[in-house]
């Protein structure tokens, strides 16, 4: 079978089940941060997948990378993966269950990224025009990143609106080049 296939399975089992026991947002967090242990620790996914590492020992692992007091649902739901074989797509059901539920509740991740620290009441008008654009609540990241130069890049959805100095320096040497 497809790992596509089986991890939206899953995740949307086990989103179905956290909308009955009134805990997604707490399951969202908890996947979220599990998608990101296997992101910044790349060794995760190779412990996992061995097969000489026990069950229990895995479990353990995984629930700590769930962060801080996983739920039981969340709890059950590693279990239940892990007794059916299934820990080696682990991560694509995270985040299969990321992209659902946001899309469920209709949340957009988004990203700023300036040269230098905004205010927060630039970074609010900037929150506000991608909500109203999107008819959504959106999930605002910043990042700076001074490579930029001045400007900056945001990004939500498929959408990249880049207004950085550093962009439009190179669309003017490409220019001068022609």
């Amino acid at each position: 079978m497809d790992i596509g296939v089986i991890s939206v399975r899953y995740a949307r089992a086990l989103l179905k089940a956290a909308l009955a026991a009134k805990q997604e947002e707490q399951v969202y967090g908890e996947m979220q941060t599990l998608a990101q242990s296997y992101v910044h620790v790349p060794e995760l996914r190779f412990t996992i997948n061995n097969p000489m590492l026990e069950k229990g020992k895995k479990e353990n692992l995984l629930l700590t990378a769930c962060g801080k007091n996983p739920s039981k649902l969340t709890s059950d739901f590693i279990h239940l993966v892990l007794q059916e074989g299934r820990e080696s797509v682990l991560q694509f059901m995270a985040n299969s269950y990321i992209t659902l539920y946001r899309k469920q509740k209709n949340l957009i991740s988004g990203r700023l990224i300036t040269a230098a620290a905004v205010a927060p009441a630039t970074e609010q008008k900037l929150r506000q025009m991608v909500e109203s654009k999107t008819r959504g609540t959106v999930e605002f990241q910043t990042e700076i990143n001074p490579e930029i130069i001045g400007g900056f890049v945001l990004e939500y959805d498929t959408y990249r609106m880049d207004a950085s100095v550093k962009t439009k320096l190179k669309k003017i040497l490409s220019e001068l080049q022609k």
